[in-house]
């Protein structure tokens, strides 16, 4: 597989990304969108989750399409910027159609960011508004790093952040990865530069270190944070098409790929979640060929993106950890 031309998520065609943020409330939101309805499912796998409409998302539910994802910091708090997204297609006309009254159907997940060193003394609630703002900046090309939901994101050791990458199969499909990296977890072996991820890195998307001579011994290491204090919650899409069953198997496999890249990671402590969807806009050819390829992509795809994500990260005023780029670029 190689990289797509902008190694996005975006690299799946008719997909946008937005962010909106707040520097003095040290968070934001990011939302993928589209111009017409995707087909999207979900699994879960950290012990302390906090999602929006998941339920709907299951095989057996009705509704066959939503209209955008948000991913969002301020934790519980944070789930209210799908209001503010949904007013934002309510207002564009879209939305599930239920006679003449339209829905717009728009899951999301939250990240725990609440003690990040930011202003969280709000009179009102800014989290719709800046999922609004986000669904308004959708587009093609988007920032990673410290931008949107994981502006104000930390790590067990350095500061995290959005990343993103893509893949092109032999066959044509096309994969991609939306990360928010704010996981008790390291994205890092032991006290060094290189990343977990790196045995699935293309060219030098995060320095192109390679992993270290040798591991550091031992147990891992203790939580870093406390319960609630991290979550990493991705999307990963494709243009494959697949119905919410093999959408669901499809965010299974790319959980593979968060292991591939934080240590520890699915723990008691995190909210770890994997959104999938697609477009539908590529036929199977083999369609348990097809499936099993994508599979394996996506977990790549997502080990990449949360290394992008750290190694992309930028220093701002007020930070309480390190960027990777202060300590080792």
């Amino acid at each position: 597989m190689i990289a797509g031309p902008r190694n996005l998520i975006t690299d799946v065609a008719g997909l946008r990304v937005g962010h909106a943020q707040d520097a003095t409330l040290r968070s934001g939101v990011t939302v993928l969108t589209a111009d017409a309805p995707f087909a999207a499912s979900v699994h879960v796998m950290g012990g302390a989750p906090g999602t929006r409409e998941t339920d709907l998302l299951a095989p057996d539910k009705l509704v066959p399409g939503v209209d955008a994802l948000a991913l969002s910091g301020g934790s519980a708090f944070g789930l209210a910027a799908c209001d503010g997204v949904m007013a934002a297609l309510h207002a564009a006309g879209r939305g599930f159609a239920v006679g003449p009254a339209r829905v717009p159907i728009v899951p999301g997940a939250i990240v725990f960011d609440l003690l990040n060193g930011g202003d969280k003394a709000w009179d009102a609630n800014p989290y719709p508004a800046l999922g609004a703002a986000a669904w308004t900046a959708a587009g093609a090309d988007f920032a990673i790093g410290a931008a949107g939901a994981g502006w104000g994101a930390l790590t067990g050791t350095l500061k995290g952040g959005v990343g993103s990458a893509s893949a092109v199969l032999e066959e044509g499909a096309t994969v991609g990865a939306l990360v928010v990296v704010n996981a008790l977890g390291q994205a890092t072996v032991g006290d060094g530069p290189h990343f977990w991820a790196a045995p699935w890195e293309l060219g030098s998307e995060f320095g192109g270190l390679g992993l270290p001579d040798r591991f550091p011994a031992g147990r891992e290491p203790p939580p870093a944070k406390r319960m609630g204090e991290a979550t990493t919650i991705a999307i990963v899409a494709t243009d494959l098409a697949m119905d919410k069953a093999g959408l669901q198997r499809l965010a299974v496999a790319a959980h593979d790929g968060m292991a591939r890249a934080l240590v520890p990671s699915h723990t008691p402590l995190d909210g770890d979640l994997v959104f999938a969807l697609s477009t539908g806009a590529r036929v199977p050819v083999d369609a348990v060929g097809d499936a099993f390829a994508v599979g394996h992509a996506a977990a790549c795809v997502l080990a990449r993106a949360i290394a992008r994500a750290v190694h992309a990260a930028t220093p701002q005023p007020g930070d309480l950890q390190p960027c990777w780029r202060d300590r080792f670029a």
